[in-house]
């Protein structure tokens, strides 16, 4: 079975300054709090095609494949290398503007555990909920990092600084 999650946020932030943080395809370890490291695999550095090996906190790893790409708008990724109890997985980040001044940030995944009808419970109970939490973490760390250029560490900033940042 496959399970869907997304989230998205609204900032207070051109579309287009989103989309420079986002094109930077390796850049992902600056505003996402469990990346330690996101390096390229390959030679292709953006764009359909181009791949990073994103390495967490606790060591472990991932690579994501971009297999679509829309110019200025977002990408979709497949996951691949990783140790979590997934069959597949595939993740999506994208951005769309309001107006000139506003846009809203998107995520979403979409995937398949490992179990069986117990891999359809974890998914469904747990996986999905802790996703939607780590994509607000994500889509935060990038609309602050897009404003002040100031990398995001292990933790987000205090609420107060997102008051003029995030649109509630």
């Amino acid at each position: 079975m496959t399970h869907h999650t997304e989230k998205s946020l609204k900032v207070n932030i051109p579309a287009h300054k989103v989309w420079q943080v986002l094109a930077d395809f390796s850049g992902i370890e600056k505003f996402a709090t469990t990346i330690k490291s996101s390096s390229i695999v390959g030679n292709k550095t953006s764009g359909l095609g181009a791949k990073r090996k994103c390495t967490f906190d606790n060591n472990s790893s991932l690579v994501e494949e971009v297999i679509d790409y829309q110019e200025g708008q977002g990408y979709r990724m497949v996951i691949s290398d990783h140790s979590l109890p997934l069959e597949s997985m595939y993740a999506e980040m994208k951005v769309k503007a309001i107006d000139e001044n506003t846009s809203e940030i998107y995520m979403s995944a979409d995937f398949v555990v490992k179990g069986g009808v117990f891999g359809k419970l974890v998914g469904h109970m747990l996986m999905r909920p802790m996703m939607k939490g780590v994509f607000t973490k994500v889509m935060s760390g990038l609309a602050y990092y897009t404003v002040t250029g100031e990398r995001v560490d292990k933790t987000l900033p205090k609420k107060e600084v997102f008051s003029n940042i995030i649109i509630s």
